[in-house]
C-alpha cells in the first residue's frame, strides 16, 4: 500500500457570533482540509491550521506533497524528517507545524482504517473514557454575560472561559457577574493573550483572587523567566502558558524550567501528535497539567485531538473547543461538544469520522467567494 493522491480544500465556515479578544477579531474559521487516498482505496482526512494566512498554509501543504506521495502511510516519522530536513521546512517551523499536523491526522486516519483500530489505540491506548470541554463566553453587557452563563449551565458546562486583556475595569465586572450567576461550584478561566505587562498582571491578579479563577492563560509575554517569576508571585491563581509553546523546543523549555502550572497546547504548536504526547508526559512528571488548545477548528481537528487527549496524563477539565459556536461543519455526524461539555470514546476506526464531501465542496466554494476569515477582521 502506498499514497496515491493528495487533495487540498481550503474552506471557510462562519461562527454563530464574532470571536473577539485582545488579539483576535474574526467571524469564523478558515482551514485547509487534506484528503489522502492510498493505492488500495483507503481515504484519510486531515485539517491544517490556517494561522495568520491560509494561502501560505496551502502553499506549504503543496510544497510538502512530493515528500508524501508514493510513500507507505505507516512511515510518518521518515516522511516528516524529509519534509523538515530535505524540504528545508525546519527554517519555517511555525508554518510547517501547522501544516504537518494536518498531514499526520490524515496518515493516522489511514493507518487506523488499515488495521481496523481507532486512532486512540494507535497512540498508546486510552487512559480515560471522556474529556471535558469549556463553555466559550463572549465579552458583552452584563445582561449578556448572565444569559450566556445560564445557557452554559443548562447545557451542563462547568468550566466557563472568557477573553480578557482589553479593558480590565469592564472585565472585572463581567467576571463578578459570571461568578454570581454560575455559583461557586463551577470554574472560571480567563485568557489574556499576553496583553498585560508584568506590572499589570501582578496588580490584576490580586483583584481577581476574590473571584476564584481556575487558571489564567497567557497573562504576559511568553518569556520563560518572566512567566516563572509571575508563577512564583501568584499564590492563588495558577498560571497557564499557551503563547510561547510554538515548537517542541520552546514547549520543553517552559516545562523544564517549571514556568507555568498548566500548558495549553495542540498538535499544531509542535507539528505532531507524537511530540505533543511526549511533552505531555514530561509535563506530568513536573506536576504541570495539560489543556487542549484550539485555534478555531472543524470536526476533523477536534476529533483527532479527542483521540489524543483520551491518552494523555494530567488533563484538565474544560478543554478548549469552538464546536459550540460553529454555524455548521463538514462531518456527516454531529460531534458531541457541539451541544455540551462531555465527549466520550469515539466509535469506529481511524479518526472515527466521515466527511460529507458535498458540504466540503460547498464550503470550498464559500472560501472561493469570501476568502479567509481573517484573524483581525476588517481593517
Amino acid at each position: 500500500m502506498y499514497i496515491d493522491s493528495i487533495e487540498f480544500f481550503p474552506i471557510s465556515i462562519p461562527y454563530t457570533h464574532k470571536e473577539i479578544s485582545s488579539q483576535v477579531h474574526r467571524s469564523g474559521v478558515s482551514d485547509v482540509i487534506i484528503k489522502i487516498k492510498t493505492s488500495d482505496g483507503l481515504i484519510g482526512w486531515g485539517e491544517c491550521c490556517s494561522g495568520a494566512d491560509i494561502y501560505s498554509v496551502l502553499k506549504a501543504a503543496e510544497a510538502m506533497k512530493p515528500f508524501v506521495l508514493k510513500n507507505d502511510p505507516f512511515e510518518i516519522d521518515n516522511m516528516k524528517r524529509k519534509v523538515y530536513w530535505d524540504g528545508l521546512w525546519q527554517f519555517r517551523k511555525g508554518t510547517a507545524n501547522f501544516v504537518w499536523a494536518g498531514y499526520e491526522m490524515a496518515l493516522l486516519d489511514i493507518q487506523g482504517k488499515a488495521v481496523g483500530q481507532p486512532l486512540y489505540n494507535l497512540l498508546g491506548g486510552k487512559i480515560r473514557d471522556e474529556v471535558d470541554y469549556f463553555y466559550y463566553m463572549s465579552q458583552g453587557p452584563l445582561e449578556s454575560i448572565k444569559e450566556q452563563a445560564i445557557d452554559g449551565l443548562e447545557k451542563g458546562f462547568t468550566v466557563f472561559y472568557i477573553k480578557a486583556g482589553i479593558d480590565f475595569s469592564k472585565e472585572i465586572k463581567m467576571l463578578r457577574t459570571l461568578r454570581e450567576t454560575i455559583g461557586d461550584s463551577c470554574s472560571i478561566r480567563i485568557d489574556v493573550n499576553t496583553a498585560w505587562t508584568q506590572y499589570e498582571a501582578k496588580k490584576y491578579l490580586s483583584e481577581l483572587a476574590e473571584i476564584n479563577i481556575d487558571f489564567i492563560e497567557g497573562p504576559i509575554v511568553a518569556e520563560v523567566d518572566a512567566m516563572r517569576d509571575l508563577k512564583l508571585h501568584s499564590s492563588s491563581i495558577p498560571i497557564c502558558a499557551n503563547e510561547g509553546l510554538w515548537s517542541s523546543e520552546q514547549a520543553y523549555e517552559l516545562i523544564a524550567k517549571n514556568a507555568c502550572d498548566v500548558i495549553n497546547i495542540s498538535p499544531y504548536w509542535v507539528g505532531s501528535f507524537f511530540d505533543l504526547k511526549a511533552l505531555a508526559m514530561i509535563a506530568s512528571m513536573k506536576g504541570i497539567s495539560i489543556c487542549k488548545h484550539t485555534h478555531g477548528e472543524f470536526s476533523i481537528s477536534a476529533m483527532a485531538s479527542q483521540h489524543l487527549f483520551l491518552n494523555l496524563p494530567s488533563v484538565v477539565m474544560g478543554n478548549q473547543q469552538t464546536a459550540y459556536i460553529m454555524d455548521d461543519d463538514i462531518a456527516t455526524s454531529v460531534i458531541p461538544i457541539s451541544s455540551g461539555p462531555k465527549w466520550g470514546v469515539p466509535k469506529g476506526v481511524g479518526l472515527c469520522l466521515d466527511v460529507d464531501e458535498d458540504k466540503l465542496r460547498f464550503y470550498a466554494d464559500k472560501f472561493a467567494e469570501i476568502g479567509q476569515f481573517l484573524p483581525y477582521g476588517s481593517i
